[in-house]
């Protein structure tokens, strides 16, 4: 339990690191009343341009590949026998400190790119899934957030079928309870993305061209 406490603990702490919020700031605004007023990746590509959102993706992402590496040398690699469940509790940790941030008022982003950067840490099949998901569906419908919402649902079900047909190495307590803490995670991007889900159910949801200067219909 002191393991898993403490990946949660140091993923909260690097999720702290708001990239588009600091990214704002240098550039004289505040991300939370710009747009959407989320703190994220696409609001930053909206608000600030191609060249900002790709800083804040890549920030984001990095953030918890580097939270997941800090709990591996510290606890992962002296107890391989559930590294990939620390590394999902990490993740957790690190999607609530970017979604929460308790300097910001607890008013941050939606965790994608954090768990971008989770799935990642886990696997590079998933991540090639993910990636070819993502651009497959925003190059047809260019609605980030059903991408985004079809790339967790992914993660969750990649994770359990490669969990049990042996690729983590893990007890089978230990998979069961790396698949629940996925599976919060997954529901806590559907929790964060609620009105955008509503919008695409009304037909109102905003599109992204990415290729076009993140042109908005």
């Amino acid at each position: 339990m002191l393991y898993r406490v403490l990946a949660v603990v140091i993923g909260y702490c690097f999720g702290l690191f708001q990239t588009a919020y600091l990214l704002g700031r240098r550039k004289g605004i505040d991300i939370r009343r710009e747009g959407s007023g989320n703190a994220g990746t696409t609001n930053a590509l909206r608000t600030m341009g191609v060249r900002a959102g790709l800083i804040v993706m890549a920030g984001d992402i990095l953030k918890c590949i580097l939270a997941v590496l800090t709990v591996w040398l510290l606890a992962g690699r002296a107890h391989p026998e559930i590294d990939y469940l620390l590394r999902v509790w990490t993740g957790l940790g690190c999607i609530a400190g970017h979604n929460y941030p308790f300097y910001m008022g607890f008013r941050g982003g939606k965790g994608m790119a954090c768990t971008a950067g989770l799935i990642n840490s886990i696997s590079l099949v998933l991540t090639g899934l993910g990636l070819a998901l993502f651009f497959g569906l925003l190059a047809l419908t260019h609605y980030v957030s059903l991408c985004s919402l079809s790339v967790g649902v992914m993660f969750f079900i990649g994770t359990v079928v490669m969990g049990q047909t042996g690729h983590f190495h893990m007890a089978q307590p230990q998979l069961t309870e790396m698949y629940i803490v996925t599976a919060v995670i997954v529901a806590e991007m559907f929790f964060r993305h609620r009105e955008n889900i509503k919008r695409l159910l009304r037909g109102t949801e905003r599109k992204t061209y990415i290729l076009k200067g993140a042109k908005n219909k």
